[in-house]
């Protein structure tokens, strides 16, 4: 392996894939079994969770940087789409909103969280999919957060607005004219 792997700096944030926006803490040099390993620290405030990745590893765990402005956009303009609901079941339907969640895909999470958005006045959600829904809003309001340096509420704030105005704009589509 000549090629570097990605490098990160102390104060950069990065995304995981498994666990979302982080910071590198720290850069380490640790022995373990006998080799010498260079290490990422990676703090995640909201889980209070410290990770550290092999600096050698960190591509092939999918970890990268934050998302380009135009990946950013393109999330976001995906949350004015009209939501597409399948018609399979919610157990297979969930493996794929957790698999699209865990990928650490901004467009991806952002597809989850315009699906699974329920407007006022539609019908209530039921608590595993309003968990897959706050899990995924929370995601992605963190790389959002992040990006635009301000705090998770105000990002999770702008991503419903966008949402419910998508919604009003969906909804009279429905309604009889």
């Amino acid at each position: 392996m000549a090629a570097k792997a990605l490098s990160f700096d102390v104060g950069d944030y990065v995304v995981y894939p498994k666990h979302g926006v982080g910071r590198v803490i720290e850069l380490q040099r640790q022995e373990i079994a006998g080799m010498q390993l260079e290490l990422y620290v990676l703090r995640f405030e909201k889980e209070r969770m410290t990770l550290r990745v092999p600096t050698n590893k960190a591509e092939s765990v999918g970890m990268r940087k934050l998302s380009s402005d135009k990946t950013l956009r393109e999330a976001l303009e995906t949350l004015t789409g009209k939501p597409r609901v399948k018609r399979t079941m919610w157990s297979r339907r969930a493996q794929e909103y957790e698999a699209k969640i865990n990928s650490g895909d901004l467009v991806s999470i952002a597809e989850v969280v315009r699906d699974l958005f329920r407007a006022d006045d539609q019908p209530e959600q039921s608590y595993s999919e309003r968990q897959i829904f706050e899990g995924a809003t929370s995601r992605l309001a963190r790389e959002l957060a992040a990006m635009e340096q301000v705090d998770e509420p105000t990002a999770q704030e702008k991503i419903l607005e966008i949402l419910r105005k998508a919604a009003a704009i969906h909804n009279k589509d429905k309604a009889p004219a």
